[in-house]
C-alpha cells in the first residue's frame, strides 16, 4: 500500500479543530498510542498497541524530506509478524506514546497528535488508490497545507521516533566557563 504523507509542528491544537470541522472532516475518534520501534536491515518497523484493539505491525519505506512523502507500507497483525520476523525478540530502538485525533476529510486522514516529550503536530495522509493517484493526493496535501499554514510549525523531515532520538541525544550545554 502507498500513501502521501506530511508532518509539521502545530502550533494551536484548538484552531486545528476548528479548522478541520470548517473545512468538513468528521472527527473519527481518540487514540492513546503506543508505537515501539525496532531496529531492522532494511526499512522501518514499529509495533502499534491501542488500548482495546489488536496489535498492529507495520513495516514501511520512506524517505525523510520536510515535504510530502511517499511511504510504502505493509500492515501484519500480531500472529503474521512474528511469522515474518519470527518469535525471537527484535531490537528494540525506541517507544513514542502519543494521543491521536483522527479526522478524516474524504480520502485524507487528518492527525492531531500530541506526543510525549516532544509536543503537538498534524499529520496528512492521502491513501493512494485507483480513484486518488500519487499526484491527485500530492494536491490534496497541499491543499491542506495551505488551510493550516496560518498554524503550522516548522515540517518534520523524519518520524516522532527520529525526533525523540535527536532530542534524548542532544548533546547538554557545555556550562559558561569564566
Amino acid at each position: 500500500m502507498q500513501n502521501v504523507e506530511f508532518k509539521a509542528e502545530l502550533r494551536d491544537l484548538e484552531v486545528a479543530r476548528s479548522q478541520c470541522r470548517a473545512l468538513g472532516a468528521g472527527f473519527v475518534r481518540v487514540l492513546d498510542q503506543t508505537d515501539t520501534y525496532y531496529r531492522i536491515p532494511d526499512g522501518r518497523l514499529k509495533k502499534r498497541a491501542v488500548p482495546g484493539e489488536p496489535i498492529e505491525w507495520i513495516f514501511y519505506h520512506r524517505n525523510d524530506r520536510p515535504t510530502s512523502k511517499m511511504s510504502h507500507f505493509m500492515l501484519y497483525s500480531d500472529e503474521q509478524a512474528k511469522a515474518r520476523w519470527g518469535v525471537l525478540p527484535l531490537r528494540e530502538w525506541l517507544v513514542v506514546r502519543k494521543t491521536r485525533e483522527l479526522w478524516l476529510l474524504d480520502h485524507v486522514r487528518i492527525h492531531l497528535d500530541r506526543v510525549e516529550e516532544l509536543g503537538s503536530f498534524i499529520e496528512f495522509e492521502a491513501q493512494v488508490s485507483r480513484k486518488n493517484d500519487v499526484k491527485a493526493c500530492h494536491q490534496r496535501i497541499a491543499e491542506l497545507r495551505e488551510a493550516f499554514s496560518p498554524i503550522l510549525g516548522e515540517a518534520i523531515a523524519g518520524g516522532y521516533a527520529n525526533l525523540l532520538d535527536h532530542l534524548r541525544h542532544e548533546p547538554a550545554d557545555e556550562p559558561d566557563r569564566k
